[in-house]
């Protein structure tokens, strides 16, 4: 909140042969009585960027305590985990594509998942890149954050508060000048927390008027929210 002070330590885990995995840990220090404790938690997979067609073979990383070893082990478990999930979710994917295949919904009192929909249209700017006139990751994490919080609202009629972000993945560049379209809708609720699903496209001036988008981007993320109390709120079941 305004007026703490928030630490944010990175290290590389572990090189893999053209990729690496970044931990950051994030946490706040009362200024009244130092004590310090962990808000969040990630890991980032980062690629260098080729000068040509090659990519860019890293070096192993030097491990100097416990922790760097036990992390340096937890990385390729993380990374076979990852890449696990992309296929399940491609074989689901597929699976649900079949002909005649659908779900529906037959419970008293749902709400449709369609007055959750929200859209938001950014222009990517100068402040909005970085060196290489790409877009910030950070910034289209944020703007994600928006709109998923504005589709959650919906649901908990209160301000969302965010729990989780998974599967975030950039699937191609944007870059300055470029527009931003990002869709958020409730893919489901599990009681005291709600799912967010949010796609990104990119346009650059071409491609906004022969509307070709580019997917860049895609993201689940989980919120909950509390009442004046600070109690959780619970949130009602959705039909798609």
């Amino acid at each position: 909140r305004v007026g703490q002070i928030i630490a944010i330590r990175t290290k590389v885990n572990r090189a893999f042969k053209t990729s690496m995995e970044v931990g950051i840990r994030v946490t706040v220090q009362d200024v009244l009585t130092n004590a310090e404790k962990t808000v969040s938690v990630a890991h980032a997979t980062y690629v260098a960027k080729p000068v040509g067609a090659a990519k860019v073979e890293l070096k192993p990383v030097q491990l100097l305590s416990t922790e760097d070893h036990l992390e340096h082990s937890l990385a390729i478990e993380r990374r076979r985990i990852r890449l696990g999930y992309a296929q399940v979710f491609q074989k689901l994917m597929q699976e649900s594509n079949k002909e005649g295949d659908f779900y529906a919904c037959e419970e008293k009192d749902t709400l449709s998942t369609e007055h959750t929909r929200v859209q938001s249209t950014e222009l990517v700017l100068p402040p909005h890149a970085n060196h290489h006139g790409n877009t910030f990751g950070g910034q289209i994490m944020a703007w994600m954050q928006t709109v998923a919080s504005i589709s959650a609202s919906r649901l908990c009629r209160s301000h969302p508060i965010l729990k989780s972000v998974n599967m975030f993945k950039f699937w191609g560049p944007s870059f300055v000048g470029d527009r931003l379209v990002f869709n958020a809708i409730v893919n489901n609720t599990f009681h005291n927390s709600v799912e967010v699903g949010v796609r990104v496209e990119a346009y650059n001036c071409e491609e906004w008027i022969k509307a070709q988008p580019r997917h860049i981007n895609s993201a689940f993320l989980t919120f909950s929210a509390v009442n004046d109390k600070g109690e959780l709120l619970t949130f009602p079941r959705v039909k798609p």
